[in-house]
């Protein structure tokens, strides 16, 4: 009985020291393995960690994950890792949550219509179904804190980066974000005497936004808008014609034709007096200042010179004269040049 114990006993010390130097060996081999730098593509490698990841499925890639315990204070995500990296640094990231980002960019003067498309399309893979539930869903409106039954006008024109796993209700309301910041922003430098509202302000900067792509022009612009409300003078602006033509028949169009100033609609200015009930594009900072901060001047009109600029003027026969040079003669002579 005493053998059997002594070589029970051997066995236990035999399988103990055995045990020491596959420890030992492993924990050797884990510490080179840290220590040495990844081969990795030129390109960068994209590695996702989706919400729920634990230790143990990473630690399949990265050995030494357990045995630093890191594995509960991992950050889900999608990473991009380049160059040469050591696991060390490949976790190091993982921890600090700098997953990789995504860049889209909506310039100014676009409408919802136009932008949608630019956030569906973008690597972020968003729903364009949802996006379009979602501009005009009242109750997400109310929580973004838009005063208009649709999300027109304050989807802030600017370059975004989001993760991966933003969802489109994020993105939206990080938008309106960035309007309310700017219209702040506007509103700090408001002149003494203009009164408009928030919604008043979004409306007016979208026209100004849509009739001029000249930032010095937009508070000459807004300046002859804000003359014409005080002296009740309808706004005759055709970018609100274009805007209500498009909510008549469901599709844009650049084409104005007599019987389009003539139709009547709350957003055709040729009919309609006053602003508009909302905005007709999405404005930028530029256009939102002009909106609160006009020029002070005498002007009534603005006759386009067909280069981006305009000739502004403070009466009809001014005007009319801007009309004749830059409107009739300037087409009559480009069609006489077609015609040789």
């Amino acid at each position: 009985m005493k053998k059997v114990l002594l070589a029970l006993l051997a066995l236990v010390v035999l399988a103990g020291v055995a045990a020491g130097g596959w420890f030992l060996q492993r924990e050797r081999r884990i510490t080179e393995f840290a220590g040495r730098a990844l081969a990795l593509p030129a390109s960068g490698i994209t590695l996702d960690v989706p919400d729920g990841t634990g230790p143990r499925t990473l630690s399949r890639l990265l050995a030494y994950i357990r045995r630093e315990r890191v594995g509960p204070r991992l950050k889900a995500g999608e990473y991009l890792f380049e160059g040469s990296l050591t696991p060390a640094q490949v976790v190091e990231k993982l921890l600090s949550g700098q997953v990789k980002l995504y860049r889209f960019t909506v310039p100014e003067g676009l409408r919802v219509e136009e932008i949608l498309p630019i956030l569906a399309g973008s690597a972020l893979k968003l729903d364009p179904k949802e996006l379009e539930r979602l501009v005009t869903d009242p109750a997400f409106l109310r929580e973004a804190g838009v005063p208009t039954p649709s999300i027109e006008g304050f989807l802030y024109p600017d370059t975004y980066t989001f993760n991966r796993n933003t969802t489109e209700k994020a993105v939206l309301r990080k938008m309106v974000e960035r309007a309310m910041e700017e219209y702040r922003a506007a509103d700090a430098q408001r002149k003494p005497g203009v009164k408009l509202g928030l919604m008043e302000t979004f409306t007016l900067a979208s026209i100004v936004e849509k009739e001029t792509g000249q930032s010095a022009e937009r508070p000459r612009i807004s300046c002859v808008f804000h003359n014409r409300l005080r002296l009740g003078m309808k706004l005759q602006t055709d970018p609100t014609v274009l805007y209500a033509k498009m909510l008549l028949s469901g599709e844009f169009s650049r084409n104005i034709t007599r019987k389009d100033l003539r139709t009547p609609h709350p957003y055709n200015t040729y009919t309609t007096q006053g602003l508009p009930p909302g905005p007709i594009a999405n404005p930028g900072a530029a256009a939102l200042q002009a909106a609160l901060d006009p020029l002070d001047c005498d002007d009534l009109f603005f006759v386009s010179r067909n280069d981006g600029t305009h000739i502004f003027c403070p009466t009809l026969d001014c005007h009319n004269a801007a009309v004749r040079k830059w409107q009739v003669e300037y087409f009559r002579k480009k069609r006489r040049r077609r015609r040789k």
